[in-house]
């Protein structure tokens, strides 16, 4: 178990947030400063991510691990957590290792199943820059450019790079370890586990990360699971269509749905 890095917005009702593969805090800042007028709203840096420290093993396990040393170092005995992408997967573990201390668990756009990568081309594109050497953040993105067309994509991955205390760039993630712990990243749950805990599953309308054929699998796993959409957002709900997303989880909390 690591220290995680992480930030405190409002009181209340506590509410923990998990970032996404490659992500940080600050991804959900605008989200939780929104939620934070109602709960008190922990954003964290997963480990080997954001200013939390670099490990040199990486597993859901370990994640659910650290967040749970976070709740007991705090003095929170429950809390309602919100996991996006590879953070759902985090909170889902947490919801199976520790049960007790999930009051309602919210999975953003990721399922229980297996997926079979998709990552791999930007695991390979950052890889392939010579962090060490680059004198510019301009420099890094031409660089990423040839390889990653879509310069939301890379504006999202450059803001893990970081001066180094000698001068030149570093990258906050632990690169080298994401891509060696990758195929961990991808595997599913366990179709034998199960949850009885509180829980809504948020499907992106136009991400395929949830289907139609998985809702069985997640409804085995997940016994009290809810499945709603979002309409006309991708993966990326939390930016696509925040306050969609912000009204949906209010009234999830609210007990409403």
């Amino acid at each position: 178990m690591v220290k995680l890095n992480y930030k405190v917005l409002g009181e209340g009702e506590v509410v923990i947030i998990l970032h996404g593969l490659f992500g940080m805090l600050d991804n959900w800042q605008t989200f939780a400063k929104k939620l934070a007028e109602n709960y008190k709203v922990y954003i964290v840096d997963q480990r080997d991510h954001g200013k939390s420290p670099h490990t040199t093993e990486f597993t859901y396990p370990l994640l659910a691990q650290d967040v749970k040393m976070l709740m007991d170092a705090e003095h929170i005995d429950k809390a309602r957590i919100i996991g996006h992408s590879m953070g759902g997967r985090t909170a889902m573990h947490m919801a199976l290792m520790y049960p007790e201390s999930v009051e309602q668990l919210m999975v953003v756009d990721m399922g229980v199943k297996t997926y079979q990568g998709g990552h791999e081309s930007i695991i390979k594109a950052l890889q392939s820059i010579p962090i060490g050497e680059v004198s510019s953040r301009s420099e890094v993105d031409t660089l990423l450019s040839s390889q990653i067309s879509e310069p939301g994509i890379r504006l999202f991955l450059m803001k893990n790079l970081t001066r180094s205390k000698e001068g030149g760039y570093t990258w906050k993630i632990n690169l080298d370890l994401l891509a060696q712990s990758y195929p961990n990243i991808m595997r599913g749950i366990d179709a034998d586990q199960q949850s009885d805990v509180d829980t809504l599953f948020v499907k992106g309308g136009n991400s395929n990360y949830i289907l139609d054929e998985d809702k069985a699998d997640i409804k085995k796993i997940f016994a009290k699971a809810k499945i709603e959409t979002v309409a006309d957002a991708g993966h990326w709900i939390h930016a696509e269509r925040p306050i969609e997303l912000l009204s949906l989880t209010k009234r999830y909390f609210d007990g409403e749905m």
